[in-house]
């Protein structure tokens, strides 16, 4: 993962027993990647690379899955579904899957609004390596969000309702909040 991950994240890769690649921290999740598939090629016994941007079983999985439980878990009563772009698996998978119960479901696509920011797990879709696995034909709409919009909301969860998430969340809570 990039060096500028966060020591949280980092730290709680290690309680799994990870050995953490810190890669350079300009090239983001693309050059963590780039390492990952590097390390594949030069010892491919040794590693798995589930390759979650390019693996259809990603979107596949929200489709057949995240979709679902978010139709049946709110009776059939969304009208809007707003998902952060990393992978783009969550967004892709549910999108399809909700608009296949409903057309007239709005999904909204949320990214980072520079290339060069602090929502982790989030990609700058017009910087970076897209996945795979994206599909932009599926947004009806597309918004961004700044570091300090999401940071601040991840501080705001924590302080106003006791939810300890990370600053990926916080996007994609601020984001909804603004839409709502």
């Amino acid at each position: 993962l990039p060096s500028n991950a966060s020591a949280e994240r980092k730290h709680m890769l290690r309680i799994y027993g990870c050995d953490v690649v810190e890669t350079d921290p300009l090239s983001g999740t693309d050059g963590a990647q780039r390492e990952a598939r590097r390390l594949i090629e030069r010892d491919p016994d040794r590693y798995f690379y589930a390759d979650q941007y390019n693996n259809v079983a990603n979107w596949h999985a929200h489709y057949e899955h995240t979709g679902r439980e978010i139709w049946q878990q709110t009776g059939g009563r969304v009208t809007h579904f707003l998902a952060g772009l990393g992978t783009s698996g969550t967004f892709v998978g549910t999108s399809r899957r909700l608009k296949a119960y409903a057309p007239a479901i709005r999904c909204i696509s949320m990214q980072p609004d520079l290339p060069l920011h602090g929502i982790e797990g989030m990609k700058h879709m017009p910087t970076a390596a897209v996945p795979g696995i994206y599909d932009p034909a599926v947004a009806d709409e597309e918004v961004t969000v700044g570091t300090e919009e999401a940071q601040e909301m991840a501080r705001r969860l924590a302080r106003e309702e006791g939810l300890l998430v990370g600053v990926s969340a916080g996007a994609n809570v601020h984001a909804a909040v603004r839409l709502a």
